[in-house]
């Protein structure tokens, strides 16, 4: 694939070159500014070879989007995971991750690549030698959003690793968003309340224009919110209860921007961001005997922060080699932090001791583009063509550390899971969009370099490993107008995602057991080959897409492999992150809009995936069932009213595997209603309101009940939340 690739590059633009008008003469218009995920450059959706949905908007209101789970509730073959927050060693432990990132396609964590204003997010950290801390993705503020942008299938053609599944971007606000022409200065203040989670949230933002030159943006949004609720009825404080536990859950987030335009073609964002959330839990369901203690209370506390500060500029050229130059640099810390604290006493009696496990992960950034774009034309041809090209260079430090009071007999605090890794990526792209009236072909290629360097550490028993690897990701796309209403779309892609410093390095020893886990400096990049073919088109009243898509996955690394040892003293048994799976994922999607009237209509979408690991033979769990979205919206004056019905079809027994859970719970098939109104006050004053789950059906996600048992005794924990109505104020001045 990456000859014929390099051969569409070479040769596409060898001939525009050689026809190229004279330099008097403007370059070929430039298409739409709607989406850059596709090719890194603004885009018109019907002129990207791919499937992306963009939310924006309607799309974004507050009253029916609290969370990123909000935000993709109604696209096929998209989901996020949010799993009960639950404690204690008779049940398990889940849902420390809260809403743990995004499933694109049955691929989830960190296969899919997750950006704001295109800088890349902190990482998934789940493994069991972590004991129940996990930390999920969910570093965003939806209040600072205005626009998101999700591209199915693999990116690493332009985007290098982690874009194996697809790729979700968000875009903070930019003061030309509210700032409207004639205008110098607008305030916006937001107010929303949800029963789902007794969540309540105030947002105010500024944005202003003072002269052609400069423009600014602040904004500072608060919110306070409890459990999410569940059909649960058990409210008994032990660990037989399935109502959720109390929960205090707080969040804060800051923005500004200033964005200055000199002249000469100029323009210069400067971004300061910065995200705070901190829960605190209850955990009732902790309570009770096991393992010949009995706790008498447990209490979690999760924290996560992210600051960024970004500097992005835009340089007019007029020159051969590039029309428009553009410079990024990103500064970001996260940082993750998990501490659980808890009162037990010996089951054969004594005195009631403390102890406590404080879990941090941290990751910190610094990312820089240097891009190049080039608008060509031909008129003996009838080709235009834009050229964009570039360099990442991405450098992260990341590292953890594990302490408390009370260890485990077997070890000491403070230790680390995994010793202070520097990785560095370097990548050059490459895209080359050339087209006609009736064609467009995309060719794309990328290089990367990525290697992991871990430091010795006193504090990580084992010698560390490095890796170094190298990657090449072509992908070609091509677009074929049949017609002025329809069109033939399709691409094929190569993705990549390279080993974390968690899977390169996991240390865990239980001398007392005889078990250990120990790194593995053979790992290798996870690889994949994707297609994906589809047809979009529609007129005034009628709008539709639809595609099937298949990939392949290959060295899937799984985590925590028996791979030698027999368990008796000496020789001990031994776990590794190894490169094992092949997977195989297929599927097709269908959407559409319909104006059936002036001021009504229908939105209907379908997506269903099907996966395999075929060196096992066994389905792929982390696919969700097929799902069909249907939304009847009328506009009635000042009011608009949407009744939305989702159906989730049951997973067939086919598709389920069984072998960690042979009792695995698989939830029957589930229709849900929601209703959602807004009614425009004034031209500055919009109140909305959503009533979910009309009926107050009683249903499970699969998402968040895989690894449960049917014959769980606090199976209903996992349900769904029931009926619940949020509304949202928003208002200009």
């Amino acid at each position: 694939m990456a000859p014929v690739v390099l051969a569409v590059l070479v040769l596409s633009p060898s001939a525009a070159f050689a026809q190229l008008p004279p330099a008097s003469e403007p370059p070929a218009a430039s298409l739409p500014t709607v989406v850059v995920t596709g090719s890194r450059s603004e885009r018109d959706p019907a002129e990207v070879p791919a499937v992306i949905d963009v939310l924006d908007r309607e799309a974004l209101d507050p009253a029916g989007v609290q969370d990123i789970r909000d935000l993709v509730q109604t696209l096929p073959n998209v989901s996020v995971k949010r799993a009960p927050t639950r404690f204690g060693a008779a049940v398990g432990s889940t849902g420390r991750d809260g809403n743990a990132g995004f499933n694109i396609r049955g691929l989830e964590g960190n296969r899919v690549l997750l950006t704001v204003d295109g800088v890349r997010m902190p990482r998934e950290l789940t493994s069991g030698v972590f004991g129940s801390a996990a930390f999920g993705r969910d570093h965003f503020e939806l209040g600072h959003i205005a626009r998101v942008e999700i591209q199915r299938g693999a990116g690493s053609a332009l985007y290098g690793s982690d874009g194996l599944a697809g790729h979700v971007a968000m875009f903070t606000a930019e003061p030309r968003d509210l700032v409207k022409p004639g205008q110098t200065v607008l305030t916006r203040l937001s107010l929303q309340a949800d029963t789902e989670d007794d969540g309540r949230r105030v947002g105010l933002m500024v944005a202003g224009a003072p002269n052609e030159r400069h423009q600014y943006l602040a904004s500072l949004h608060a919110g306070a919110a409890g459990a999410l609720d569940n059909q649960g009825r058990n409210t008994s404080a032990g660990s037989a209860r399935t109502a959720p536990n109390p929960q205090d859950d707080r969040s804060l987030g800051a923005l500004l921007k200033w964005i200055a335009t000199p002249g000469g073609g100029q323009k210069h964002s400067f971004t300061a961001e910065h995200v705070d959330k901190r829960s605190e839990v209850e955990a009732y369901s902790g309570r009770g005997a096991a393992n010949g203690f009995l706790t008498t209370d447990l209490d979690g506390t999760t924290d996560m922060r992210r600051s960024r500060l970004g500097w992005d500029g835009r340089f007019h050229m007029d020159a051969p080699w590039a029309d428009e130059l553009r410079a990024t640099l990103a500064l970001q810390d996260a940082e993750s932090r998990e501490l659980a604290l808890e009162q037990r006493s010996s089951l054969a009696g004594g005195p009631v001791t403390g102890r406590s496990r404080d879990v941090t992960y941290e990751e910190r950034l610094l990312q820089t583009t240097l891009q190049g774009e080039k608008t060509l034309s031909s008129k003996a041809g009838g080709w235009s063509q834009r050229l964009v090209y570039g360099v990442d260079l991405v450098r992260s430090e990341l590292d953890n550390l594990v302490t408390g009071t009370v260890p485990p007999v077997y070890e000491r605090y403070p230790l680390k899971r995994f010793p202070k890794t520097t990785e560095n990526t370097v990548g050059a792209f490459v895209q080359n969009e050339f087209q006609t009236e009736r064609w467009t072909v995309v060719p794309a290629l990328r290089y990367d370099h990525v290697s992991l360097d871990a430091e010795d550490d006193a504090l990580y028993p084992k010698q560390p490993a490095d890796l170094s690897a190298s990657a090449l990701s072509p992908k070609l796309g091509a677009i074929y107008r049949v017609s002025d209403r329809w069109a033939l779309f399709g691409n094929v892609a190569a993705g990549f995602r390279a080993p974390s410093a968690l899977q390169l390095n996991n240390s865990f020893d239980n001398p007392l057991g005889y078990y250990q886990s120990i790194p593995n400096p053979d790992l290798k990049p996870e690889k994949s080959r994707t297609l994906e073919l589809g047809a979009r088109g529609g007129h005034e009243d009628f709008q539709w897409e639809a595609s099937a898509f298949s990939g392949r996955y290959r060295d899937f690394i799984e985590e925590l492999v028996r791979v030698g040892g027999t368990g008796v003293p000496g020789d001990p048994i031994r776990y590794q992150a190894v490169n094992r799976g092949q997977v195989r994922l297929s599927g097709a999607e269908i959407k559409g809009r319909w104006q059936l009237a002036a001021a009504t209509a229908l939105r209907l979408a379908l997506g269903r995936t099907q996966g395999k690991d075929t060196s096992t033979g066994r389905p792929l769990n982390s696919v969700n069932p097929a799902e069909l979205h249907a939304a009847l919206e009328q506009k009635l004056g000042a009011w608009t009213v949407g009744l939305g019905l989702t159906h989730v079809a049951a997973k067939k027994a086919k598709d389920v595997d069984f072998s960690a859970t042979p009792a695995q719970f698989v939830p029957k098939a589930t229709t849900t209603l929601d209703l959602k109104t807004s009614w425009q006050l004034s031209p500055a004053t919009r109140l909305s309101a959503a009533v979910r789950n009309l009926t107050d059906r009683t249903y499970w996600q699969w998402t968040n009940v895989r690894g449960v048992a049917a014959t769980s005794p606090v199976l209903d924990a996992y349900t769904a939340p029931g009926r619940s109505v949020s509304v949202a104020l928003v208002t200009n001045f």
